[in-house]
Parts: structure tokens; C-alpha cells; sequence
């Protein structure tokens, strides 16, 4: 299986992260020189980011804490790292700029400092003399003298000019209208298009600059109560019963102290995984499957509604260290929920007509969860959408297979990519006979406990959105098998 599924990120950051800390170590020339520690937690991330495929909300919280940050500084390397990551294609225009020679060109170690100070002299109230000095330490430590005086010109030229006039100098370049959007906003080309197709979809394409300026807006922690094991707090969310607000500090302690009961979580996480236990009256003995389980967020809501109602779920996660944060997710919830370890069209082939419940989470870019993961706006292409579609389309195939008669899934993507979303579901409907499309809107409504704009392009298909809804962009359909 490939896409966001393929990769243990917590893993893979750590190898990074290690990776940096060796080749300082081992770089390191003459007299030790002074970083901040919020800094070098921060340029650590980065690195880890660009070298092993990290992603930076798994691995920030344990270099946070493996570094011992006080709540201030903690809160210093979050800024620095995803103000970073969020604006990097801005940034490599004006470093490109000021160094007159492309960012690709740039050793990359270099060229991740090289952001981070960027990203403090043109979006933080850091002093520049201390945005400029402690990020030609960095280089000089890992890098060499030589690697450090270059550092150092080019982020003497960039100090002299506001963002404003890097904006305009840089925007001047641009071939079209687009690119220019795609400086100002840090969004590739190729992803303001697909958000402009969805919103144009639902006849909002005016929103298109509501939505930019929502992926680079940090996203507000929300937490969620496991049904039947933990209540929800204050503030309460807007739409799903079971989402509240952080009330500031670490969410991880609410979490640990809660022993999991209560658990991080986006709201339209939570909203989707509530539409298919709503999509119909529970009876006891169901059984129920969550098709690509990791790492495990939905898979526990389910599990908590399943017990509270004697239904069985099942699991199923193809790569076997998500698969293991399954299980760990799974621990609060009485009763057991078995884990497989299978690609998901296999385990659907084998167990046809199971079961009444299934969510098809399907692996895909990402590009809803933006503002949580910013850097993959730089890492995909549209050459991971056309690999992904297949994959997407096969699974959901395969998932209505496993349905019993009447039984229902639910294929939800962390995306509003149009060919992941609709296109995958108008393909499935296509080829079958025996299917039924439901209305997913009149279901989220109904589990919303306030009104929810939905809007209505007439598909009763379900796309929320960071500018509108405060959630990812998550997409929900609802599909029954006849019979």
C-alpha cells in the first residue's frame, strides 16, 4: 500500500533527528558556539523534515520534551518550526533572491537554516541580530566557516529589506496570476488549483482566499471524549457531541491523565467517524470494520460506540508500527477489538458479506490537514494523486464486498482533492448495480449540536473546511449495499 499509510513517521523523524545531532557532533569546528534551545530544537525538526520524510507534529512533542523546553520555549520552537515549514516555497523565492542562485542549489542543511532565519526576520518580533547569529552558529557548528559566511551575507540581505518589499520583489517574477497566489499564500501551484475545483464544486470559489489564509493559521487543539468512558470539557465544540476545546497547556497531560478516555482529535475526525454509527440504528451483534485503521483515532471513537451498543469491530492497518499505535489507541475501550496487520483489499476479499459497518479511511495526500501538517503541501505532487486513486478506488471497492445487505460504508479522505474524493466514489457507483448512495449531509446534520453549513451541490456528499467549519477538510460519503 502506498501514500501517508506507507511511512512510520515517528520512526523515521528519530533516525533524522539523531542523524543531525551526529553530523554535528562530528562537524563541529573550532570553539563551541551558543544556539538558543528553542532554536536548535526547532532547526533539528527541519532537518529531520527534509532528510527522513518526518512529519513534525509526531516528532516536535518528543524533541519538545527530550530537550526539557520550558513552556516558554516550547512554545518558541512550535513557531519556529511550523511558521517555518507552513511558508518554506515563500521563503526559498527570497533566499534564491538574496543568495542570486536557486534554493535547490543550496546544501540542504544550509538551506533549512537558511529558512528558519528567514522565517524570523520577515514573521516573528525576534531580534535580527539574534535570528542572524544564532542561525550562522548552526551552520558553522555543522557546516564549516565557509558554509557560515554565506549564511551570514545572505541573511545580512534579507535583514535590510521588509517582508513587504520581499513580497513585491519576489512576486514580480511570477509567469501568472497563480503564482503569484502561490507566493503570497505558500501554496504550491498545483494545490490552488485543486481547492479552487472543490470549492468551485460547491459553487464557493470566492472562498478560495478564506481557505489559503486558514492552512497557515495554527489550528486550535480539540480533544475528544470517548462515548460511554469520559465526558466532554469546556469549551465545548460546535458540531460533534463528543469534541471540546484544549483549556490551555499541554493537551498530552488531559490526555495521559485521562488514560486515553479523552484523546486529541480534529473535530471532523470525529464528525465522520460519528455519521456511520449514526447512518442507521445500532443493533447488538453488528459487526463492524475499520478497513485502514491508523494510527487509530476514528478506530477508538468507533470502538467506544461499539461497546456501548455490544457491537464487534474489528481493525486493520497494513504497516505494522501503525498498526501497534492501533492497539495502543484501543486500550482504554473495554472489551477487545482485534488488529490486523493485511492490505486492506485482501482482508475485504476474504471476509465478503461480514459486515454491517465500514470505514474506508483511505490513505491520501493530506492536503486537508495543512494546517497540522504543513509540510505536505511541499512533499506531494499531483504524481501521488494519480498513484493514489487506484488505491482509493480498490479499496473502496473491495469494502462494499465486505458489506452484509443493507450494510453501510463510509469513505472518508483527509482530502478535498476532487479526483480522491467524488472521483473515487462516482468510479465505485459506475461499476455496481447494487449500491446506493445516502444522503451524508442530512446524517452530519443530524449529529451536529448546532447547525452546520454544509452547502448542497445536490450529491448528499459531505465536504467540511478549515475557513468555514474550523476542521480539517474532511470528506465523507455514505454508501449501502442493497439487498
Amino acid at each position: 500500500m502506498t501514500g501517508e499509510r506507507r511511512r512510520d513517521a515517528s520512526r523515521q523523524g528519530s533516525q533524522g533527528a539523531r542523524g543531525t545531532q551526529r553530523r554535528r557532533d562530528q562537524g563541529a569546528r573550532g570553539p563551541a558556539r551558543t544556539v538558543q534551545p528553542a532554536r536548535r530544537v526547532a532547526y533539528d525538526v527541519l532537518r529531520a523534515v527534509s532528510e527522513a520524510d518526518a512529519y513534525a507534529n509526531l516528532l516536535l512533542p518528543s524533541a519538545i520534551a527530550d530537550a526539557g523546553l520550558t513552556p516558554q520555549d516550547a512554545a518558541l520552537a512550535t513557531e519556529l518550526t511550523y511558521g517555518t515549514l507552513r511558508r518554506r516555497g515563500t521563503y526559498d523565492a527570497i533566499i534564491a533572491a538574496a543568495a542570486d542562485r536557486p534554493a535547490s542549489d543550496i546544501d540542504p542543511a544550509v538551506l533549512d537554516a537558511l529558512r528558519l532565519a528567514t522565517h524570523q526576520l520577515l514573521a516573528t518580533r525576534v531580534a535580527s541580530h539574534a535570528a542572524v547569529n544564532e542561525s550562522v552558529n548552526i551552520v558553522a557548528a555543522a557546516q564549516g566557516r565557509g558554509a557560515a559566511s554565506f549564511t551570514n551575507a545572505v541573511l545580512r540581505r534579507i535583514s535590510r529589506d521588509t517582508p513587504g518589499e520581499w513580497e513585491e520583489r519576489i512576486q514580480r517574477e511570477a509567469r501568472s496570476d497563480d503564482e503569484r497566489l502561490a507566493l503570497r499564500s505558500a501554496h504550491p501551484v498545483w494545490v490552488i488549483r485543486a481547492l479552487r475545483r472543490a470549492l468551485a464544486a460547491e459553487n464557493r470559489g470566492e472562498e478560495l482566499d478564506a481557505l489559503l489564509d486558514a492552512d497557515n493559521a495554527s489550528p486550535e487543539v480539540t480533544l475528544v471524549a470517548l462515548p460511554g468512558l469520559a465526558e466532554p470539557g469546556e469549551p465545548r465544540r460546535p458540531y460533534a457531541p463528543t469534541a471540546y476545546g484544549s483549556a490551555g497547556g499541554d493537551p498530552h497531560r488531559v490526555v495521559s491523565g485521562s488514560g486515553g478516555r479523552v484523546r486529541v482529535q480534529d473535530e471532523g475526525s470525529q464528525l465522520v467517524a460519528l455519521a456511520l454509527a449514526e447512518v442507521m440504528p445500532i443493533a447488538a451483534g453488528e459487526r463492524w470494520l475499520d478497513l485502514c485503521a491508523g494510527p487509530g483515532g476514528k478506530t477508538a471513537l468507533l470502538a467506544a460506540i461499539a461497546a456501548e451498543h455490544d457491537a464487534i469491530l474489528e481493525a486493520n492497518e497494513v504497516v505494522p508500527a501503525r498498526a501497534g499505535l492501533v492497539r495502543n489507541a484501543l486500550k482504554p475501550v473495554p472489551g477487545e477489538v482485534i488488529v490486523h496487520e493485511q492490505d486492506g483489499r485482501a482482508l475485504a476479499a476474504e471476509r465478503q458479506g461480514e459486515f454491517t459497518r465500514i470505514l474506508v479511511d483511505a490513505p491520501c495526500t493530506g492536503l486537508g490537514a495543512l494546517r497540522r501538517r504543513p509540510e505536505a503541501r511541499w512533499r506531494k505532487s499531483p504524481a501521488d494523486v494519480a498513484e493514489l486513486v487506484p488505491l482509493q478506488t480498490e479499496l473502496l471497492a473491495a469494502a462494499v464486498d465486505a458489506l452484509a445487505p443493507g450494510g453501510v460504508v463510509a469513505y472518508v479522505t483527509c482530502s478535498p482533492h476532487l479526483a480522491e474524493t467524488t472521483g473515487v466514489v462516482q468510479e465505485v457507483l459506475r461499476t455496481r448495480d447494487d449500491l446506493e448512495e445516502l444522503d451524508a449531509r442530512a446524517v452530519v446534520e443530524r449529529v451536529a449540536a448546532t447547525p452546520i453549513d454544509l452547502g448542497d451541490d445536490g450529491s448528499g456528499r459531505v465536504q467540511l473546511w478549515p475557513h468555514r467549519h474550523g476542521t480539517d477538510a474532511m470528506f465523507l460519503a455514505l454508501i449501502r449495499r442493497q439487498g
